[in-house]
């Protein structure tokens, strides 16, 4: 598990960066600045995630092979893919139905800080 985690969550940093200098450089002037700002919260919340991941993965080797830090990682890694790619292809498309998928990005998010909170609550470890 924590090999698995450490892996995605520095690869969706990387994608994060990637995505947001490409945001940055290449639709600076192309698409609103509305829409910008749009994109800018997806890469905001990816990197934000990306690094959650990593921390998870920290969390998993610490806690040991935990059902909910193992769940805290798969919601926490769709909520990346339904929160930030929905407001990516939103911004870039202008496609506002996009936006409806959005929020279960966000409460995949909710749910995989509540499995971390979980996990650590029924801890046995100090």
């Amino acid at each position: 598990m924590f090999r698995r985690f450490l892996m995605l969550g520095s690869i969706n940093a990387l994608l994060s960066v990637a995505l947001g200098a490409f945001g940055a450089h290449g639709l600076k002037g192309v698409i609103s600045d509305e829409m910008l700002t749009v994109y800018q919260t997806g890469v905001q919340y990816h990197m934000i995630h990306a690094l959650g991941l990593i921390a998870i993965a920290l969390v998993a080797d610490r806690l040991g092979n935990h059902r909910l830090v193992n769940a805290a990682g798969w919601l926490i890694l769709i909520g990346i893919i339904l929160f930030s790619f929905s407001l990516y292809a939103l911004s870039i498309t202008g496609v506002k139905i996009l936006g409806a998928i959005t929020p279960f990005g966000g409460v995949s998010f909710l749910a995989g800080w509540a499995c971390v909170f979980l996990a650590a609550f029924k801890s046995k470890r100090s």
